[in-house]
């Protein structure tokens, strides 16, 4: 999962980004709303958490501008404003959720990854696949009820294949959502970690549909 973090203040902007990263999510930073409205118009992301009091553009005009451009991401707001007003206009604006500041890290992840679901038509925390579960609040993915242990970028693509069951993925749109903006995103790579993941567990957990990418089959379908 790939996610676009909107911050202006340094020391939060770091400290978020570091428990995202643990989290394994990979993550771009902005620091102004004009580099926000532009990062989120043209790179696709997965979700971005957005800070209204931003300069340059406010965030609460980035937000419009990105759903009048039908930029459907999913959007957690932060603030340090108090008035309900500025809570409601948010939402009537297209966010998802809303974070007042300050906060803790732990909320603000679990409403990230709330949000990610609900995007993805998952509502429960744990994502099933044939044998496979992803919890996605311990980050922990087993097998047939055997803990696995998965690289940043195994776990990533594992994650974001089951947020997605049931649909077919390009290697192309694997590579834009597991690597930040500052690493190479060549499709070719995706090749050799699913050739690791199947050695890890096993050669029929993701399905290859040739020509087109892969698949995790969705359980609820």
């Amino acid at each position: 999962m790939k996610i676009l973090l909107a911050e202006d203040e340094p020391r939060i902007a770091a400290d978020i980004a570091t428990a995202l990263k643990a989290s394994g999510m990979a993550v771009d930073i902005v620091r102004d709303g004009e580099a926000a409205w532009f990062a989120g118009d043209v790179e696709n992301y997965d979700a971005a958490i957005l800070d209204l009091g931003l300069p340059k553009l406010d965030g609460l005009t980035v937000l419009k501008r990105w759903r009048a451009n039908a930029r459907r991401f999913p959007v957690l707001i932060l603030t340090a404003r108090g008035m309900w007003t500025e809570r409601v206009d948010g939402i009537n604006s297209g966010a998802d959720d809303y974070l007042p500041k300050p906060f803790e890290m732990e909320e603000l992840l679990a409403r990230l990854r709330a949000i990610l679901r609900r995007s993805a038509g998952q509502s429960a925390p744990v994502l099933k696949s044939g044998p496979l579960l992803l919890d996605t609040r311990q980050m922990r993915i087993s097998l047939r009820g055997v803990p696995i242990s998965l690289s940043p970028l195994e776990y990533r693509l594992v994650s974001f294949l089951m947020h997605h069951a049931g649909r077919v993925v390009a290697p192309t749109e694997l590579a834009e959502h597991l690597y930040d903006s500052g690493n190479d995103r060549d499709p070719n790579t995706i090749e050799v970690i699913v050739a690791r993941l199947r050695r890890k567990l096993g050669s029929d957990v993701i399905e290859t549909r040739r020509g087109f990418g892969y698949l995790m089959p969705d359980d609820a379908a």
